[in-house]
């Protein structure tokens, strides 16, 4: 993956109410205007419902 960073993805997913499916939160990160880099990396996550934004983070870069 680029250079992304957890802020990144926290920022890309401002205003996401949990829990939330993979499809919201890319569509989250594409209406916050997040990089391309982001958008991959979220649109990489397993396709389940997040509880919060620490499960995406845990999924992204654990």
């Amino acid at each position: 993956m680029a250079n992304v960073s957890p802020i990144d993805v926290q920022k890309a997913l401002h205003g996401v109410e949990y829990p939330a499916s993979k499809d919201a939160l890319v569509q989250a990160a594409k209406g916050n205007g997040a990089s391309a880099e982001v958008e991959e990396a979220i649109s990489g996550i397993a396709d389940r419902e997040y509880e919060g934004p620490t499960g995406v983070s845990a999924e992204i870069f654990d």
